[in-house]
């Protein structure tokens, strides 16, 4: 099958790579020293999921009409990678694989917008950690499967299609409650925000008792929003309606414990997280669509996020001044 990978960073070069391996004729989008390298040596894959070099097709556009497509860019780039590619889009399923909560909606109207007719659009998340440890390269962290969706009833026909087809490359599943799921993703990513704020990986972050326990405030202000919204929960890999009910209820100390938990089974292999990822490479991040959705979510049910408030405003003050702030630091912004 013809597969597009529209926005080849860690989790897109991931796809493309592992779509490759699995005789999909794949084409690629990147810009700049990524696009440079992989035009030159291909896109090198390792860590979890093995190795594989793919010589795929990769520019800043596509450049050819995909049976399928994936979206993987951040959130904020998402309408401008659709109307770029928007010729070659019409009529074609749609995969926006993406966090946050409103990637699918988004495409939609933009989709609309640009004209293109009656193809279908799902949404999926990537439960799995990857980086690009140098231009063309990808790494896989910690592997985990694709989940793909859309609302909160049971998994289109296009869900189901496009989840076989990627399943010939990935642990790939249709699900039901794909929202509840995004949610619960959402809480998941709340330990993405420390690493961007303080230069560290997730594991020292999850390791500090005084970021574990900021960590823990955020992860329970998404939760009580999430519920304030009268929403399911869906299950992610382990973490379960239970898991997040623990994690949301239970005393401060379990939820410490369940977070040290975590960052043990993330490994020893430094996870950075997409957040520090875009920092690094002098990128705007997507903290907006994380902390800054559940900040949003909350005002419109009437209640307050201010741990998520605090550390979305830190992300971005670490984007304008490129300085990292240290555990003590952090605790004094936070009061």
């Amino acid at each position: 099958m013809r597969i597009a990978v529209i926005g080849a960073g860690a989790i897109g070069a991931t796809l493309a790579a592992l779509l490759d391996r699995a005789g999909h004729t794949v084409e690629a989008t990147a810009r700049g020293e990524r696009l440079a390298a992989m035009q030159s040596d291909g896109i090198r894959l390792s860590g979890a999921w093995g190795k594989h070099v793919a010589r795929v097709a990769v520019a800043e556009r596509l450049a050819m009409r995909p049976d399928l497509a994936l979206l993987c860019v951040k959130a904020q780039d998402e309408e401008e990678a659709i109307r770029a590619n928007a010729a070659l889009l019409d009529g074609v399923p749609l995969v926006v694989v993406q966090n946050g909560l409103d990637g699918v909606v988004r495409a939609e109207s933009v989709r609309h917008g640009a004209l293109t007719t009656g193809a279908p659009t799902v949404g999926a998340i990537a439960f799995f950690s990857a980086d690009c440890p140098a231009a063309g390269e990808v790494r896989v962290l910690v592997p985990g499967p694709l989940y793909l969706g859309a609302g909160d009833g049971e998994p289109s026909p296009d869900a189901v299609a496009a989840a076989r087809t990627l399943a010939d490359a990935i642990p790939a599943r249709a699900v039901r409650n794909f929202a509840g799921c995004q949610w619960t993703k959402l809480v998941v990513n709340q330990i993405n925000a420390m690493p961007a704020v303080t230069g560290m990986s997730v594991q020292a972050t999850l390791g500090d008792r005084t970021l574990r326990a900021v960590v823990l405030e955020s992860i329970r202000e998404a939760i009580r929003v999430g519920r304030k919204q009268g929403l399911a929960f869906g299950s992610l890999e382990g973490m379960t309606p239970l898991t997040l009910a623990v994690l949301g209820s239970a005393p401060r100390a379990v939820g410490r414990v369940l977070l040290g938990i975590m960052a043990r089974r993330l490994g020893t292999e430094p996870v950075l997280g997409s957040t520090l990822q875009s920092v690094q490479r002098g990128a705007p991040t997507e903290i907006d669509h994380l902390n800054g959705a559940v900040v949003e979510r909350a005002r419109a049910v009437g209640v307050e996020a201010p741990v998520n408030a605090a550390l979305t405003e830190l992300v971005h003050e670490v984007e304008r001044t490129r300085r990292f702030f240290t555990p003590a630091e952090v605790a004094a912004r936070l009061g």
